[in-house]
Formats: structure tokens, C-alpha cells, sequence
């Protein structure tokens, strides 16, 4: 994300505004990513803590003892919140032109889909993880 472009991409994103600002007013919707980026975050969130605590809960019921799968759950608050906000803070920054900008539309699309993943693999990743190193004990 570049905060100053060239006057050939300015043209270009005035040109690309231009036609996404009809396409705006006839869905009766203004385009923001700093609102959208935030609704994934949000979701990613609720996801990533359902799917952690689902396998986590999973793994305290085998009976082990171990504390292993609450130190997951440390790192659930520990680690994810904070970079999560990270991925919200660096479109926070976006003045209200910038926001309406279809041109970030790439941008945007690559951090949601890292985002994603974050909160569909982690869980997955920490709960394995932990697992294999209480079985060394």
C-alpha cells in the first residue's frame, strides 16, 4: 500500500474512482476498506477463538492433565489479538479518500486471505504443535 502515488497511477485511480463511484451509488453502498477490513478481522476473530477452544477442549478431554493445551489458549491472547489489530490498524490509517479507493482492491484481497489463513490454520497448528510436545514428555 502506497500512501503517494505517481501522477499516471493518480490518473488511473481518479479514472477507476470515477467509474467505481456510479457503480456505488447504484448499489447505495460507499466503498471503505477500513469497515471491511474490520467485519474480517472481527469474524477472523470469533472464528480462530471457536476453533481453538473447540480443539483445545478436545484435547483436555483425553484426560492427560497436562497444562499444555492452556498455555494454547495463553497464546490465543497472547499472540492473535495483537496481530490482528495489526491488520486493522494499517487501514485505520487510511484518510476517507484513500478508504473509497478501488485500487487497494489487491491489497486488500491479499491481506484478508493471509488473515484467513491465520485464523483457520493457527488453531490447528498450536494444538498439534503442543500436542507433540507434551507427548516428548
Amino acid at each position: 500500500m502506497s500512501k503517494a502515488l505517481g501522477t499516471s497511477q493518480e490518473r488511473s485511480v481518479r479514472q477507476q474512482g470515477a467509474r467505481h463511484e456510479s457503480a456505488q451509488s447504484y448499489s447505495g453502498q460507499k466503498l471503505d476498506w477500513r469497515r471491511k477490513i474490520s467485519n474480517h478481522v472481527a469474524y477472523g476473530l470469533l472464528v480462530y477463538t471457536g476453533l481453538h477452544i473447540f480443539l483445545t477442549m478436545k484435547e483436555l478431554k483425553t484426560g492427560n492433565g497436562s497444562l499444555l493445551p492452556y498455555m494454547a489458549l495463553v497464546v490465543l491472547v497472547a499472540a492473535i489479538i495483537p496481530a490482528a489489530r495489526w491488520f486493522e490498524m494499517r487501514w485505520r490509517e487510511l484518510s476517507d479518500a484513500q478508504a473509497a479507493n478501488p485500487a487497494l482492491s489487491p491489497d486488500f484481497r491479499r491481506e484478508v486471505v493471509l488473515m484467513w489463513a491465520i485464523a483457520l490454520g493457527l488453531p490447528a497448528a498450536l494444538t498439534f504443535g503442543f500436542k507433540a510436545v507434551a507427548s516428548l514428555f
